[in-house]
């Protein structure tokens, strides 16, 4: 069964290639929080059945007290290659803590998904990625479908298919309708990784830009990337501090109403401080 993870609360979702088995447990060691095996885009045509076992390998074997969450990419469902990784789970009862699935267009496909999983495998929480204009129409339908835990912006794809470039201000409203359509699901929202390697600047001024607009966390696709995502994530002093005396006023109150800092506090508020104390926990 997955593990009860909050995904929310998950800053760095780091890429190994299931063709690269002997990376598993560096990726695992990097210190990112979750590790997405990656049966898609990093696996050539000829070695799709090769990396489906290490990987189906990886999620079955002893977990250590690490604590990183497993994850897997399958390929899209319309694809032979995507049923036989359904198949590949249903077939060994195989259940990483999170699937992640491309170029989900549609409530209704992760509904069958699910379906299909849950008797053998048990509930699987989803992650569909975003990445084609009919999926950035669909995104509400796809975050409130079930089991899905969080939406993950696709940008080269989407990019493609909208004709656009994949830069900042390009892709500034599809940023912002996938943070609206996970709010409103109340799911994660995660974006794109940063395709650059080596350029630790500019993945940190791109992942607090993403994380002011309301994404809750963000793809890696090298273990150098893991530790700016999560100074970029983490709470200043100042934000920890203004975070209890939320947390602290509210409890005195009682559920009465509450103002710190000349400020009233609502249900939002106290979910915000609630994520900030929890993310300085991980620090």
């Amino acid at each position: 069964m997955p593990r009860e993870t909050d995904a929310a609360l998950v800053r760095s979702w780091l890429f190994v290639p299931a063709v690269r088995p002997e990376r598993f447990a560096k990726a695992v060691a990097s210190g990112a929080d979750a590790v997405i095996v990656d049966l898609e885009d990093a696996v050539p045509a000829a070695q799709k059945d090769d990396a489906r076992r290490h990987a189906v390998s990886w999620l079955t074997s002893e977990r250590t007290a690490d604590g990183a969450i497993r994850c897997l990419r399958v390929n899209g469902l319309r694809t032979a290659a995507g049923l036989r990784d359904v198949l590949a789970l249903v077939d060994g009862g195989v259940a990483p803590d999170f699937v992640v699935v491309p170029k989900a267009e549609s409530a209704e496909e992760l509904a069958l998904l699910d379906a299909v999983l849950a008797g053998p495998c048990g509930p699987i929480r989803f992650l569909p990625l975003v990445e084609t204009a009919r999926a950035l129409e669909a995104a509400v339908a796809i975050a409130a479908a079930p089991r899905v835990a969080g939406l993950v912006l696709g940008g080269a794809d989407l990019a493609a298919d909208l004709g656009a470039e994949m830069s900042w201000e390009p892709l500034f409203a599809a940023r912002a309708r996938i943070v609206q359509a996970a709010a409103t699901a109340g799911v994660a929202a995660i974006d794109v990784p940063h395709l650059t390697l080596g350029d630790a600047g500019t993945l940190r001024d791109e992942t607090e830009r993403v994380r002011r607009l309301g994404f809750t966390g963000k793809l890696a696709i090298h273990p150098d990337q893991v530790a700016t995502i999560h100074a970029a994530y983490a709470p200043t002093d100042a934000d920890v501090e203004r975070a209890r005396r939320v947390t602290a006023a509210v409890e005195a109150a009682g559920g009465g109403v509450v103002v710190v800092d000349g400020r009233m506090v609502d249900a939002p508020v106290v979910r915000a401080a609630a994520r900030t104390l929890a993310l300085a926990a991980r620090r």
